[in-house]
């Protein structure tokens, strides 16, 4: 009797346990598509948040064994080092070249026009290119084309220095940034995808990243052009090494896409989906956003490019402009880390993009009206206002449900807002020549801020493009 009775009890326990993780399976799958769909699938206890998020993506779960749960650990932490050290280059490429852009001038005999052409080259091909990276993302899955990405910026940066010719160094410059630009859009994906209950926290890992790499290569490359031996090709090839370190550890994630239940092409998830497209122009959201993101690129391009310079023309000597200009980067490094945490924890997002376009109003009116009096000032409140982009990179990981829409609405938003920002650098240099100072670019950059505070506003309200976007 005891025996029996002791059956039974294992019976119901045994019984409870299964009615408690289908359950949850449910929940989960409910949560990812926002249907009440409760369709039988094979199912599991997630043991930690990452493998609850990762399950939700792939639409189903799965037996966990020992093996299984050591190979999805393994896996979430290449991804993580993954995401650093493909944020660590993006920005390189850009930057570096800055720093050496006098010597690379002189090299090719490149005349001034083009090499303003080539300041505006960025932006352009982050608009161009980015725009294909969800397609992609859907056909060979996220990793791979980050991982394409990777290489791509190896490559280019590899080849530009030493083709010999303006119209090669272009093309190579091209190749770079067509793997930046898609591994831009990427970023917020694989990190909604892998880390769905972390997305501020590895936003801000992935942000800081990218502010390291940027003020990194800008801060390094003449002083390591000079150890290489004075020639600014080596001085440019250099970074190249850095890109072929990033592609590492996506490359078990391309080979063994069926460890890693988020990495499965999006399609594979959303296939009962598809008779409701969405359309990502009909959100008023995703509109806000891709101004928001335009109007912050644009003034993180005018900072990077005339910030020195006004210094410079107010008096402040070359070598200290440079460092006013690092100290407004570096700004970026520990606030990118912080933003993203503040940001998902808030309800709405509106009162940071206030608190960041104050900052840059006052950055703005100290260089006006004082530039060298307050230098170091206006460069900390400066570096504060920049820090909008890692915000922007927040609201689209928060402001859409699945990760096939967090892809559309990153590629459209960058794409659109990189799109905005090329006019915003070319026209403050017109006015600079124009009107002979810097009265008013200046008050075009304040201007600016207004409009970006007010989109900000509208980006940061809690709500879903897909419940706006989607087609009826």
């Amino acid at each position: 009797m005891d025996s029996q009775s002791s059956h039974h009890s294992m019976m119901d326990r045994m019984a409870s346990e299964e009615n408690r993780t289908a359950t949850r399976s449910t929940q989960t799958r409910t949560a990812e598509t926002g249907t009440a769909e409760t369709r039988t699938a094979p199912t599991r206890t997630a043991t930690s948040a990452t493998e609850r998020g990762t399950a939700a993506v792939a639409g189903t779960t799965e037996t966990t064994t020992p093996g299984a749960a050591r190979t999805r650990a393994w896996a979430t932490r290449l991804v993580v080092v993954g995401i650093v050290l493909s944020a660590l280059n993006l920005r390189p490429a850009i930057t570096s070249l800055g720093a050496l852009l006098e010597e690379v001038r002189d090299g090719l005999g490149m005349s001034g026009s083009v090499a303003g052409l080539l300041t505006s080259v960025p932006p352009l091909c982050f608009a161009v290119f980015g725009v294909t990276a969800p397609r992609l993302a859907r056909r060979f899955g996220p990793a791979a084309v980050v991982c394409a990405g990777m290489a791509a910026i190896t490559a280019g940066l590899l080849i530009r220095p030493y083709v010999g010719s303006t119209a090669g160094f272009l093309a190579a410059s091209a190749l770079a940034l067509m793997g930046i630009a898609v591994s831009n859009v990427l970023m917020p994906v694989i990190v909604k995808r892998w880390f769905p209950d972390r997305v501020g926290s590895m936003t801000g890992l992935y942000s800081m990243a990218l502010a390291m790499g940027t003020s990194l290569a800008a801060a390094i490359t003449v002083p390591l052009t000079d150890a290489l031996g004075g020639g600014w090709q080596p001085g440019l090839a250099v970074w190249a090494a850095l890109a072929a370190v990033a592609v590492l550890p996506w490359l078990p994630l391309v080979r063994d896409r069926g460890t890693a239940p988020a990495e499965r092409p999006e399609p594979v998830r959303a296939a009962g989906e598809q008779p409701a497209p969405l359309r990502i122009t009909r959100s008023r959201t995703a509109w806000a956003l891709a101004v928001f993101f335009g109007l912050q690129a644009t003034a993180a391009y005018i900072t990077m490019g005339w910030m020195a310079q006004i210094f410079r023309d107010a008096g402040v000597p070359a070598g200290t402009a440079g460092v006013l200009l690092a100290v407004t980067m570096v700004m970026g490094v520990p606030l990118a880390f912080v933003i993203p945490r503040v940001a998902t924890r808030l309800p709405q997002q509106g009162p940071i993009a206030l608190v960041l376009g104050v900052c840059g109003l006052a950055g703005y009116a100290g260089l006006y009206l004082a530039p060298a009096g307050g230098a170091w000032a206006w460069a900390v409140l400066l570096g504060i206002s920049n820090c909008a982009f890692p915000l922007a990179l927040t609201m689209v990981g928060m402001r859409a449900r699945s990760g096939a829409g967090v892809a559309q609405l990153s590629a459209f938003a960058q794409s659109t807002g990189y799109l905005i920002s090329i006019p915003g650098p070319l026209l403050v240099g017109v006015l600079y020549q124009q009107s002979g100072g810097w009265g008013l670019p200046i008050a075009l950059m304040a201007g600016l801020m207004v409009p970006q505070i007010l989109v900000g506003f509208l980006a940061g309200r809690n709500r879903i493009v897909e419940d706006e976007a989607t087609a009826r």
